[in-house]
């Protein structure tokens, strides 16, 4: 659970306006060695927005 609260910080701080770009989101997740299905799944539930998607999914 640390670990959770550890990147829910981190998210925080890179969040502007309830949005993350993608590639803050997969570089939080590289550093924090977290599947991003995992990170992806706690940005749904800060309900925190993806924004400048690579793929093109969001």
């Amino acid at each position: 659970m640390l670990k959770e609260e550890e990147i829910t910080v981190r998210l925080k701080e890179a969040v502007r306006e309830g949005k993350i770009s993608c590639a803050a989101a997969q570089k939080i997740a590289l550093e924090n060695k977290v599947p991003m299905k995992e990170l992806g799944d706690l940005l749904n539930k800060m309900k925190i927005k993806i924004i400048q998607c690579q793929l093109g999914c969001f």
